[in-house]
């Protein structure tokens, strides 16, 4: 018997609703709860995410006391120690040792903190997830640094000592060739979490990560090239120091009374011998052995424009008028081939600023006479006081060579002692960052590796805004010690071919109006206008950007023309500028840059006086 339909049809709606009913009588309070949670989670993270924020910050503050500790102890070390030496095992040395496992352990607790499910999902959130994501990208960063990069720089240190006390220079160089690779590698690190931290916000609403990631990218900036100058002393300096043959390089002693391109005048000069870290010196000389030689060597048709024929190649004096050092190292050895027939293998150069810097690492050096030569006299006994002293300009020029003799034989000296030779290379370090150590190399795969260090003293040839300011003395004088050089490179308005640039160099002549000897003051270049002693004469020429052009120029508010010319693509502007005694002089100039959208590389020409750079900052061009 069939059941009629219209009987069964109203008892499901029924059963259906009571059946809902007892569903929310049984889910009802289990979905208040996951309602609640939901709520509640939030906040949760909130509170998480403040919690493991606050002890990662102490974390990272840990691990920025640990490392100004590890410096402090790697300078006590180098200059407290019995002749600056650490040896292997020491106290210094565990102490060091401990600071990095410290160090390494804060920063992968920060790293840790960090990381999970609410840091990641708060710190992708617009605006509000931005101070998060720096914080992570911090810990991050910080962590990689020192377990990937410092670890493996530092812990090579006590090894290298280690090796210069059980087998001398020649296992030190062998094992500082050995570690080349892992020094690449923690220069590839370096270079990756620089890039992370650029990617980094730069301006969030929580200053104090802000200032974290600022203070993390100047660090960096600072470490990287660091790391490649590390690498390319593995690579190169067994080989330079002749670990795997003899090499002989020309050393010039750069006089920066009279400035040149390069620093200063090449007036006394060594030939140096390297054969498996051990260096000597075959000869000592001075400029006038170059009287009347001629070096052969063709440096372009763009070298020769602006420097003319009578220039570099044929006056010894004028062998370094370009900035650009692998330049005057060419012609250095080629004038030496010229006059002895010998080939060498590459070019050094160094100035009485170095020797100051070196000797305070290893000690005054004694000249024949008596002389003490410092690192606080250095300068002025060679750049001012000799010219009192000696009247006569051999006897003088013979007090260059052996104040040169001097210094040499105490470097040497340290050179081969264990104990003082980290101390030495910490100086070396200090020369190379002020400018005043240039290294040429006459095998092309070394010198391809030099070319690209600020050692390498080259002239960058690629494009991107640049200002340089190169000065050579006129006048054959020995005025340049009272040389004072500021530059300051201000941009102005975007324009369609890039942006208006005003450069502001002043120049100032310091030298006092009476005491000085005839030999300081002497105008070799005879002007035909009244001078006084005292009074200076420069080349006074700027390096602009690639690409650049000058639209105007005035030398103390009045219009002045500026000798155009070329140098490996950069435009030059050159002015012979008489400077007189206790004066100043302001030269303007307006260009046109079209890569000024970041600061300039500025080429530091390392004289007596550094130079004073300003670069003011530039607001974005576009929209």
């Amino acid at each position: 018997m069939t059941v009629p339909l219209r009987r069964t049809l109203p008892k499901r709606p029924g059963r259906a609703r009571d059946a809902c009913r007892a569903r929310r009588r049984v889910h009802g309070p289990l979905t208040r709860n996951v309602l609640l949670a939901a709520a509640a989670l939030p906040a949760a993270a909130a509170a998480w995410i403040g919690v493991t924020g606050w002890l990662a910050r102490s974390e990272l503050l840990a691990v920025q006391h640990d490392l100004t500790a590890l410096r402090a102890s790697v300078s006590t070390a180098a200059g407290t120690h019995p002749a600056g030496a650490v040896a292997a095992g020491s106290p210094a040395e565990s102490a060091q040792e401990r600071l990095l496992r410290s160090a390494a352990a804060h920063a992968a607790r920060a790293h840790h903190l960090t990381t999970g499910p609410a840091w990641y999902t708060a710190a992708c959130l617009p605006f509000l997830g931005e101070p998060l994501h720096t914080v992570r990208g911090t810990a991050e960063a910080a962590d990689r640094l020192i377990g990937e990069v410092l670890s493996p720089l530092v812990r090579v240190v006590p090894r290298l000592s280690a090796d210069a006390h059980a087998g001398g220079i020649p296992r030190v160089l062998t094992d500082l060739e050995s570690q080349a690779p892992a020094f690449e590698r923690a220069t590839r690190v370096a270079a990756e979490v620089r890039d992370d931290a650029h990617r980094l916000p730069r301006s969030t609403w929580l200053p104090a990560a802000d200032r974290a990631r600022a203070q993390l990218s100047d660090q960096l900036d600072r470490l990287v090239p660091q790391t490649r100058d590390v690498v390319v002393a593995a690579r190169m300096a067994p080989s330079m120091l002749g670990a795997h043959g003899p090499r002989r390089y020309f050393l010039a002693f750069q006089n920066l009374a009279e400035a040149r391109g390069t620093g200063g005048l090449p007036g006394a000069f060594a030939v140096l011998r390297a054969d498996r870290g051990k260096l000597s010196f075959e000869h000592f000389g001075n400029n006038t052995e170059m009287d009347g030689v001629h070096a052969d060597v063709d440096l372009g048709a763009e070298f020769a424009t602006q420097y003319g024929d009578n220039g570099p190649g044929s006056v010894w004096a004028n062998s370094n008028m370009s900035p650009h050092f692998p330049y005057a190292a060419r012609l250095w050895t080629a004038y030496w081939r010229t006059l002895t027939g010998q080939r060498l293998d590459g070019a050094f150069a160094i100035d009485p600023a170095s020797l100051g810097l070196l000797l305070r690492a290893t000690g005054p050096a004694r000249m024949p006479d008596g002389t003490a030569l410092t690192a606080d006299n250095a300068v002025n006994l060679t750049e001012r006081d000799s010219y009192a002293k000696y009247a006569d300009v051999a006897a003088r020029k013979a007090f260059f060579v052996e104040a040169a003799r001097a210094a040499a034989g105490q470097l040497m000296h340290a050179a081969d002692d264990p104990r003082t030779l980290p101390a030495l290379l910490s100086a070396v370090r200090d020369v190379q960052r002020e400018g005043r150590l240039q290294v040429w190399s006459a095998h092309a795969a070394e010198q391809r590796q030099l070319e690209s260090r600020p050692f390498g003293g080259a002239l960058p040839d690629r494009p991107g805004p640049f200002a340089g300011l190169v000065v050579n003395n006129a006048a054959g004088s020995k005025l340049d010690y009272y040389l004072d050089r500021s530059l300051v490179w201000a941009p102005g308005a975007c324009t369609a071919t890039g942006r208006s640039v005003t450069v502001t160099v002043r120049l100032t002549n310091r030298a006092p109006a009476s005491g000085l000897p005839g030999y300081v003051t002497l105008r070799e270049d005879r002007p035909e206008y009244r001078t006084q002693p005292g009074d200076n004469r420069l080349l006074v020429s700027y390096y602009a950007g690639k690409g650049a052009s000058l639209t105007g120029a005035t030398l103390d508010g009045h219009q002045v023309e500026l000798i155009p010319g070329v140098e490996r693509g950069h435009p030059v502007y050159t002015l012979d500028l008489e400077l007189p005694r206790q004066s100043s002089r302001t030269l303007v100039l307006h260009l046109q840059e079209p890569q000024a959208d970041r600061p300039p590389t500025i080429l530091r020409q390392a004289l007596v006086t550094p130079m004073l750079a300003t670069v003011k900052p530039a607001a974005p061009c576009g929209p």
